[in-house]
C-alpha cells in the first residue's frame, strides 16, 4: 500500500494516526501544528485523497483523537493548558481556553471513554480530571500516588486503570470516582503505557525496561501482587504503546525510541 498520507506528508514528527470510528477516513496529526484527514481507498495502487487539513497556529500537537461518534477531533498541545475541539459537522475549530477547576500548567495526555460520555485528562502530580465529553466541563478529580503516566477505560466505560510512574496500577470506579483496588506491576521500574482488551479479559502494562506484562482482569481486581500470564520481552527500549486488536487475539507492542520497534503478539 502507498503511505496513508501520501497526499500531504507532515513537516514534523507525527504523533497521532487514527482511523475514523465509522467512515473510511484516516487522521494524522503532529508537531507541524496540523490535523489532516484522508479518505481510505481499498485499492493498493491508488493514493488516499486528502479530504482536508486544519492548521492550529503556534500549537504543536501532542495528541489528537476522534470522538466516539466521529463528529469531533480533540487535540492537545505540547506545552499548553488549553486544547482544541474541531467540529467536523460545522467545520469550526473551538478553543477550550480553560476548564474550570483544573489547575494545570500543561494538558497533554487524555483518553476518551468507549461510550463517548467522558474525557479523562492526565494532570501532573498524579491528578486525573474526569470531564463531560458533551460540555467539556469538570465532573471530578482523582489522584494516584506519584505521577500518572497512562490510563485506560474498560470497554463498558465503568472503570479506569491508571498506571503510575512508580509501577502501580490504580483501578477507579467511574460512577463513584472511588479507588476500587491497586496492584503493583511485576518488575516495573517505571510505568509507560496501559491497555485493556475489548472483551475485558486482559490488561497489558508496558514499562521503561521494554517489558510488557499481560494480566487477566479478574486477578488485577483481587491481588496486590498479581502474576502476569505472560511477560513479553521483545522490546529492548521503553514500551511506549500497547494496544489490543478488536477481537483480543493480537496485542501490538511498540517503542518510539527505536526505528521499526513494533511487535505483534
Amino acid at each position: 500500500c502507498l503511505p496513508a498520507n501520501q497526499e500531504r506528508f507532515a513537516n514534523g514528527k507525527l504523533v497521532t494516526v487514527q482511523f475514523h470510528p465509522s467512515a473510511q477516513v484516516v487522521m494524522t496529526a503532529g508537531h507541524d501544528r496540523s490535523v489532516s484527514l484522508f479518505q481510505v481507498k481499498n485499492f493498493v495502487l491508488y493514493c488516499n485523497p486528502r479530504i482536508q487539513s486544519i492548521y492550529l497556529e503556534s500549537f504543536p500537537i501532542y495528541k489528537a483523537c476522534f470522538s466516539v461518534d466521529g463528529e469531533q477531533v480533540i487535540a492537545t498541545g505540547t506545552h499548553h493548558k488549553m486544547f482544541f475541539v474541531y467540529d467536523m459537522m460545522s467545520g469550526s475549530i473551538i478553543p477550550i481556553q480553560k476548564v474550570r477547576g483544573v489547575e494545570e500548567r500543561f494538558l497533554r495526555n487524555f483518553e476518551v471513554s468507549p461510550d463517548g460520555s467522558f474525557m479523562l485528562l492526565t494532570g501532573t502530580s498524579g491528578y486525573l480530571h474526569l470531564l463531560s465529553m458533551k460540555t467539556k466541563e469538570l465532573i471530578s478529580t482523582m489522584k494516584v500516588n506519584g505521577r500518572c503516566t497512562a490510563s485506560a477505560f474498560t470497554p463498558d466505560s465503568s472503570k479506569i486503570y491508571s498506571y503510575s510512574k512508580e509501577g502501580e496500577v490504580f483501578i477507579w470506579d467511574v460512577r463513584s470516582r472511588k479507588c476500587l483496588h491497586k496492584f503493583e506491576d511485576e518488575g516495573s521500574l517505571e510505568g509507560k503505557c496501559i491497555a485493556v482488551s475489548k472483551n475485558n479479559q486482559y490488561v497489558a502494562c508496558g514499562s521503561a525496561s521494554g517489558v510488557v506484562n499481560l494480566y487477566t482482569t479478574d486477578v488485577c481486581l483481587k491481588e496486590n501482587h498479581p502474576k502476569p500470564v505472560k511477560a513479553i520481552m521483545n522490546l529492548v527500549t521503553s514500551a511506549t504503546c500497547v494496544t489490543f486488536n478488536p477481537t483480543t487475539e493480537i496485542l501490538a507492542v511498540a517503542s518510539r525510541e527505536a526505528d521499526e520497534a513494533v511487535k505483534l503478539v
